[in-house]
């Protein structure tokens, strides 16, 4: 998908284009049969998927199907999928070092799961059959703020666009802290990704704590409260 133009940041998507999906690609095939269940807000209640599902809604895990890749230090991958129900979801898919036990895996999606809030691309299931470790999201077709700011092709967004990130990335960290989330990881501009009507979202992954040897550690700690900082609470 080609970056936009500064005209995507003046006015939202129309009604005609918001009922197509917008500029959402189409997958030729791959549909899974989860996620049909809907919560508050019209997002999916937090679920957890089988890997066909997965499998099918990403064409079998294709390489067409890749949204972004992660460097060789934490390597992971993102897809996206359509369900049955065709909705679009993201895929994140680690690899079993990673997250070594799977109920600890499991329990932190579950936590992360929790959460629901229009300023977040909110997890809506994750998968942890055998080796493999996924979690599934809202999917967000309108690209990362690290594209609009440095690929763009024509015009970088406008000062207003970016009052506006600045804005709901905040009101999305006081929501995460008040529900007991207050730490963010490797908070970037690849970590904030618009929707549909081009509004900033931050991204759920974020939220998620690494493992290793089936022991919770942190790395890449890029956002804390400084409240935090001081007295290991988000409440003063």
């Amino acid at each position: 998908m080609g970056c936009c133009g500064s005209s995507f940041w003046k006015e939202p998507l129309s009604r005609k284009d918001q009922r197509r999906g917008g500029n959402l690609p189409r997958p030729s095939n791959g549909i899974a049969t989860a996620g049909a269940a809907i919560g508050d807000g019209g997002v999916p209640v937090f679920s957890e998927f089988s890997l066909s599902d997965l499998k099918a809604a990403t064409n079998n895990f294709s390489s067409d199907f890749i949204v972004s890749e992660s460097g060789e230090k934490a390597p992971n991958v993102v897809y996206k999928g359509r369900l049955q129900n065709r909705r679009w979801i993201a895929v994140k898919k680690f690899t079993k070092t990673a997250w070594p036990d799977p109920k600890q895996f499991a329990d932190e999606a579950w936590g992360v799961g929790k959460l629901r809030h229009k300023r977040l691309a909110n997890l809506i299931g994750y998968c942890c059959d055998g080796d493999e470790r996924l979690l599934v999201a809202e999917y967000m077709p309108n690209d990362t703020l690290a594209k609009h700011l440095f690929h763009w092709e024509n015009q970088t967004i406008e000062w207003a666009m970016r009052l506006r990130v600045a804005l709901y990335i905040a009101e999305a960290l006081d929501y995460c802290g008040t529900e007991g989330r207050p730490l963010y990881h490797d908070l970037n501009a690849y970590r904030v990704l618009f929707d549909e009507n081009g509004d900033p979202r931050l991204s759920c992954f974020g939220l998620m704590k690494n493992s290793r040897d089936g022991k919770s550690y942190s790395t890449n700690l890029a956002y804390t409260p400084p409240e935090y900082l001081r007295n290991g609470n988000h409440i003063l």
